[in-house]
């Protein structure tokens, strides 16, 4: 039986940034934003990508929506290749794609009141001024702002998690099947965060969506997600289950960043930093594997070879690291099955 397409497929994605080179005629700078990221999203399902500030969560999604080029790299939903001959066009990518951003007030056009804002999508898109209205209203109170009362209200007039229910209002109008979260609920406070992540795990199940979830907060990537990508310095370093990558992490970086997280038990304190040391710089990142400046397993291996992902035995499903302690050729003295 033929294995069905993954609904995204996204294959050595690649983005560097050009700086200013520090001395006149001098070599120019790049940034490594995002090198050689690749994995795929089930249709129906949450992935969830966490990892440090700078890791490259937010560029891999912008660069999904096309907001930034891609320099290398392919991009594929439901099975049809993004701006390729035969595949989406960047409009078609945008009815089936939509992306909803952390700053919930610069999202919004302050010119414009709530319902214009949600109808502006669809209006673009060539339906007509009433239906786009109308859409509108049916969205805000889907998302669970009283139409009348919010609908003719600016975003100033809003609170915090008002706009972002406005914003996830926003990003359904055009009825898309993928929905980018990027750091949408971490600028909320915990009591609004908690309604936020019910609202959205409500809409998916209702609209049948299809999520990426980027956040830094572990513990609400593993409420949402199915599935968990860990990304360091540029680079995926580990995939796979939730449950799996929580309970069982197999590379370094992610058991330190799981175990950083806070104990809700207030007997129970981190004395020492699981991780320590800032992530190097990704205009000049180390040889070899990227996170071995600050492993406490690094041999001289780690500094000469790049490690490929590879599987690892888990009940769950899929689970890759990118570790040479888990490549039983790479010659690391602490070999891990």
């Amino acid at each position: 039986m033929d294995t069905p397409h993954p609904f995204l497929s996204v294959r050595n994605l690649r983005k560097y940034f050009p700086v200013r080179a520090q001395r006149l005629g001098g070599a120019r700078l790049m940034v490594q934003a995002v090198d050689d990221v690749s994995f795929d999203i089930t249709e129906g399902e949450t992935l969830g990508i966490v990892g440090e500030s700078g890791c490259g969560k937010s560029t891999t999604g912008r660069l999904l929506m096309h907001l930034i080029r891609p320099d290398e790299g392919e991009v594929r939903l439901c099975n049809k290749p993004v701006l390729r001959e035969g595949g989406l066009t960047l409009r078609e990518l945008r009815r089936n794609m939509q992306m909803v951003f952390q700053d919930s007030y610069a999202s919004l056009n302050p010119r414009l009141t709530v319902v214009d804002s949600i109808a502006f999508g669809p209006r673009a898109h060539g339906v007509p001024k009433d239906r786009a209205r109308e859409k509108a209203h049916e969205l805000l109170a889907l998302v669970g702002l009283e139409p009348h009362l919010f609908g003719a209200r600016y975003p100033h007039q809003l609170s915090g998690g008002q706009r972002q229910r406005v914003n996830f209002a926003r990003a359904l109008a055009l009825e898309p099947k993928l929905v980018i979260l990027d750091e949408a609920v971490s600028a909320l406070d915990k009591s609004i965060e908690a309604q936020v992540l019910n609202l959205l795990m409500e809409l998916k199940r209702d609209l049948k969506l299809t999520y990426l979830f980027i956040s830094h907060d572990l513990n609400v990537v593993q409420y949402v997600s199915d599935h968990v990508l860990v990304m360091y310095l540029g680079k995926v370093v580990e995939f796979g289950p939730v449950d799996e990558v929580y309970h069982r992490p197999r590379h370094p970086y992610t058991q330190a960043l799981l175990a950083s997280r806070p104990s809700m038990d207030p007997e129970i304190k981190i004395e020492k930093s699981p991780l320590s040391g800032d992530p190097p710089n990704p205009i000049n990142p180390p040889s070899g594997c990227r996170f071995r400046t600050r492993c406490v397993h690094a041999e001289s291996v780690c500094a000469s070879l790049e490690p490929a992902p590879v599987n690892v035995s888990s009940p769950a499903g899929r689970h890759t690291v990118a570790c040479h302690m888990w490549i039983p050729s790479s010659g690391h003295s602490r070999k891990l099955t």
